[in-house]
């Protein structure tokens, strides 16, 4: 009967752990006579509920007298551009005064935004332009545009818009249509050309420095910030004379003087060189094309570029 027999050692982790059990059960019996509890003071209740039956009576007071500026109890959402008395009627948004603007339902910032639009020589060109104005939303515009009539423009008007050009407009007169070459042309000349503002000007002449010359009107196409419609606009304006293209010659030139062309990148630069380490020279220009990276478009574009001597 050893079972039941206990050792000093183990009668004590007993009695010990009897001690713990009962602690747990007794202190959380007498923990709230310890606690003191925080007494509300009833100066400051009165106080809180003074204040919150204040903004009850501030807040029916605003709601009163914005249904009393809204008879029909529709009360405009934040930043509505469109009250909810509407007068349509046919509209050019160039000449549209202020009055009017009112009659149509655009509430007061918004026409301050389109005058302000204006004053700074933005133009309407077609009835979506209006999505343009900042405060207008979609259903607002859709109601407007059906009933927006511009008159057509006399002057002849082109903007150019790329990075760092903000709706830059240009030639407001009339225009004489002269032919420009553009190989020796300077930014005065193309300023004179529609839609070709001082930025643009420069971009182009940029744009043929570093490639060695234009060898096609094509190309001035490629100028970044240039939009389509507007080098569609000059481009019969455009002439090549015969000013010789910078070129290179494979022979002899190093990676470095090749790469900063933008019709040679460095992997095409590396290639014509480590070719031309281990063939020897080239004898003509079209070898380059067994250089494996370089296709049929790409050679076209750089072939005019590049000469061969000894």
């Amino acid at each position: 009967m050893q079972y039941f027999n206990f050792s000093k050692k183990e009668r004590r982790g007993t009695f010990a752990l009897l001690v713990l059990i009962l602690l747990f059960i007794i202190v959380p019996l007498f923990l709230p006579f310890f606690i003191t509890q925080k007494k509300e003071d009833s100066k400051d209740l009165e106080t809180s509920i003074t204040k919150l039956r204040l903004k009850e009576t501030d807040s029916s007071t605003q709601q009163n007298a914005a249904e009393a500026d809204y008879p029909s109890g529709e009360l405009p959402e934040k930043n509505y551009a469109i009250s909810q008395k509407e007068n349509l009627f046919y509209f050019d948004p160039n000449t549209l005064s202020t009055e009017d603007w009112k009659k149509l339902g655009v509430r007061d910032k918004t026409i301050q935004t389109i005058q302000k639009y204006l004053s700074k020589g933005g133009k309407f060109y077609k009835p979506d332009d209006i999505k343009k104005i900042w405060g207008f939303r979609k259903e607002e515009t859709d109601k407007l545009i059906p009933y927006v009539k511009i008159e057509k423009l006399t002057n002849i008007k082109e903007y150019s818009k790329g990075e760092g050009d903000v709706n830059e407009y240009t030639h407001n007169k009339k225009y004489n249509k002269q032919l420009i070459d553009i190989n020796i042309a300077d930014t005065t000349a193309f300023i004179a050309l529609p839609g070709i503002a001082n930025k643009l000007a420069n971009r182009i002449i940029t744009f043929r420095d570093k490639l060695g010359g234009f060898y096609s009107v094509d190309q001035v196409g490629e100028t970044f910030g240039l939009r389509d419609s507007v080098f569609q606009l000059i481009k019969p304006q455009l002439i090549i004379g015969n000013t010789p293209l910078t070129q290179f010659n494979i022979n002899t030139a190093s990676i470095d003087e090749m790469k900063v062309h933008p019709y040679i990148h460095y992997a095409i630069a590396n290639a014509i060189v480590q070719y031309r380490t281990q063939h020897g020279n080239y004898s003509s220009i079209a070898d380059i094309k067994k250089i494996m990276l370089i296709n049929n478009d790409e050679y076209n574009k750089m072939a005019p570029y590049l000469k061969v001597t000894e």
